[in-house]
């Protein structure tokens, strides 16, 4: 008896080890990718969709690659941003997102470092909607080509 408790223990201890070491990683993981992610949004603007983010420290980074996914498909690279230096905010405008409604788009940032190792940011998905002006305009468009 005494010996599963032991043994109980010792794999509870080795677990907490496990999972102190993965977020150790993790935090290590972030500092080597040459920056701080303060936040990262996404939202339907009009006809386009707006990415901002800031970051805190940026150190030995190179660049940041925007990726876009729907459910249907995966990730793609859609534009590359050059670092600012610390404290900065940044902002892309997506104009290539399809013109339609009802589209899901999932956005993530790829940080890339000088060494070319890369993580990536959390996702942040945006719901598109295209207003109603620029419907009838693209309707309008649409029909004198046929």
């Amino acid at each position: 008896m005494l010996d599963n408790l032991y043994y109980c223990g010792y794999i509870s201890a080795v677990k907490m080890k496990l999972s102190t070491i993965i977020i150790s990683f993790l935090i290590i993981a972030t500092v080597y990718a040459g920056a701080y992610i303060e936040y990262f949004h996404a939202r339907s603007e009009s006809d386009d969709i707006r990415l901002e983010w800031q970051t805190g420290e940026e150190t030995n980074l190179q660049k940041f690659v925007i990726e876009r996914k729907t459910p249907q498909s995966s990730y793609s690279e859609i534009a590359t941003v050059n670092p600012k230096g610390n404290n900065s905010f940044y902002s892309f405008t997506d104009q290539n997102a399809y013109k339609s409604n009802d589209i899901i788009f999932v956005y993530r940032l790829k940080i890339v470092d000088n060494n070319n190792l890369a993580s990536y940011s959390a996702d942040v998905s945006v719901s598109h909607s295209i207003s109603s002006v620029y419907k009838r305009t693209w309707g309008s468009i649409k029909a004198m080509f046929r």
